[in-house]
C-alpha cells in the first residue's frame, strides 16, 4: 500500500475512521442489561471513493456481574447466554471491548486517521452499550467520536424509503436471511453492505467527495 493509498479513508470522512458496529443485549438500558455480542467491520476504500468491507470483528460476551437480562430481548436474539458452547468461546466484558478497541486503533494507525466513527442501524443503542461498557471497566482511549456517528436508518429512508434493516437490505438488492438475522456479525456484515452500496452509489453518480484530514473534534 503506497501512502497516498493509506490515506484516502483519512481523507473521505474528514479524517475519521468508520467502524460498523452492532451489539446484541439483554436489553435496552446500558447501564443495567447485559452485553451479549459484539460484531463490527473495518472499511476501505480505493481511488474513485468507492468502499468495501475490509476486515471483520465479533465476540460472544459474559454477561457482567449482576446484568439483566430481559427474556423478551433474549427471546428476540436467540441467545442463551449461558449455554456450554457458547460460555466456551466467550470473553468477559472487559477482554471483549479491549479487543474491538485494539482492532479499531490498528485501522486507525494504518489509515492514519485520528479518530473512528461508528457506523450502525439505529446507532444510539450500539454507541451507548459500547461506551457504557468501557465507563464500567473503565477502559482508557475509546477511539469512538462521543457522539457523532452514521446511521444507516437515515441513509436507507433517504435512498431507498424503508428505515428497518431486513427491508432497506432488500430493496437495495443485498440477499438476507432471516434465520441469520440477530447475530451481531450478521446484522453488522448486512448493515456495511447497505453503507458501502449507498456511499458507492453517490461516488458513481456524484463523483469523487474528498474532504481535508486531520479531525480534532
Amino acid at each position: 500500500m503506497t501512502e497516498t493509498d493509506a490515506t484516502l479513508m483519512a481523507r473521505r470522512f474528514r479524517g475519521f475512521y468508520p467502524v460498523v458496529v452492532d451489539v446484541e443485549t439483554g436489553g435496552f438500558n446500558e447501564k443495567t442489561d447485559a452485553l451479549l455480542e459484539i460484531g463490527a467491520l473495518s472499511l476501505s476504500i480505493d481511488k474513485q471513493g468507492k468502499m468495501a468491507i475490509n476486515e471483520s470483528f465479533s465476540r460472544h460476551i459474559t454477561p457482567f456481574e449482576g446484568a439483566n437480562m430481559d427474556p423478551a430481548s433474549l427471546e428476540v436474539n436467540g441467545i442463551d447466554p449461558f449455554h456450554p458452547f457458547r460460555i466456551a468461546a466467550a470473553k468477559k466484558e472487559d477482554e471483549a471491548v479491549r479487543d474491538l478497541f485494539k482492532f479499531i486503533h490498528q485501522g486507525m494507525k494504518t489509515s492514519h486517521c485520528k479518530r473512528a466513527i461508528m457506523i450502525g442501524h439505529n446507532t444510539t443503542l450500539d454507541h451507548k452499550f459500547i461506551n457504557a461498557a468501557a465507563v464500567r471497566n473503565k477502559i482508557k482511549r475509546n477511539p469512538f467520536h462521543p457522539f457523532s456517528t452514521f446511521d444507516t436508518v437515515s441513509l436507507a429512508g433517504l435512498a431507498y424509503g424503508q428505515t428497518v434493516l431486513s427491508r432497506a437490505v432488500q430493496a437495495a438488492g443485498i440477499a438476507w436471511d432471516n434465520n441469520e438475522a440477530h447475530s451481531a456479525l450478521y446484522d453488522a456484515t448486512k448493515t456495511a453492505e447497505l453503507f458501502c452500496q449507498i456511499v458507492n452509489h453517490w461516488a458513481e453518480n456524484i463523483g469523487e467527495v474528498w474532504s481535508q484530514p486531520a479531525a480534532k473534534n
